[in-house]
């Protein structure tokens, strides 16, 4: 009895490059690295596509095709689509598309948790945040002139997106560390015990 799956990024690109044509594992993860889809896909460690490929395959969703062995490489697996990976991948798309869903990546979390820090320190690490954010968008633009001179737009929308990001959280930190510079935002301990204080006498 084939098994419950629940989407995520990398089983998506599984199921998407499988969809293109039945191929091995390594040279998935070559494609996504390849076609720079490894800036949304994380594929940096090898046994997690293997995880992913084995709960695919038990779902129903892949299945195994072939098993070659080229001169002097090890013996491959060779993966292809099911039917019902087929519909499974297309159903994903249009869910992921049209429905927002909750995620929790790190930097809304460290936010939330911003006054544990002096506004001092917390100033230097969005400063530092500010200047990796603006060498990430000079790489992305740098990267995307380049795609774009052999790809279309069409396979490059991620990255669109991933700059439109990019922008506005640069905006936003460096909102932050003006109001951080000019005290407009700040907070000490007698500030936050008293915050604590009056939260605990509301419950």
């Amino acid at each position: 009895m084939a098994r419950t799956f629940n989407r995520s990024p990398l089983a998506l690109a599984v199921l998407g490059l499988l969809y293109e044509a039945p191929m091995h594992p390594y040279r998935m993860q070559q494609l996504i690295k390849e076609r720079g889809k490894d800036k949304v896909i994380n594929v940096q460690r090898r046994a997690s596509l293997y995880q992913t490929i084995s709960q695919l395959e038990k779902a129903g969703l892949i299945t195994v095709k072939e098993t070659v062995q080229d001169e002097n490489r090890p013996e491959r697996t060779i993966y292809a689509l099911t039917d019902r990976g087929q519909q499974t991948i297309e159903q994903w798309l249009r869910d992921m598309l049209s429905t927002p869903t909750a995620e929790f990546p790190e930097f809304p979390a460290a936010i939330s948790f911003l006054p544990l820090l002096t506004p001092d320190d917390a100033l230097r690490q969005l400063e530092k945040r500010e200047t990796a954010l603006a060498e990430m968008l000079t790489t992305l633009d740098s990267e995307m002139q380049h795609y774009l001179q052999s790809l279309p737009r069409l396979v490059l929308l991620e990255e669109e997106l991933l700059r439109a990001t990019y922008v506005a959280e640069l905006e936003w930190v460096r909102s932050i560390i003006d109001d951080l510079r000019t005290e407009r935002l700040t907070w000490n301990n007698e500030m936050l015990r008293k915050f604590l204080s009056d939260n605990a006498s509301d419950r």
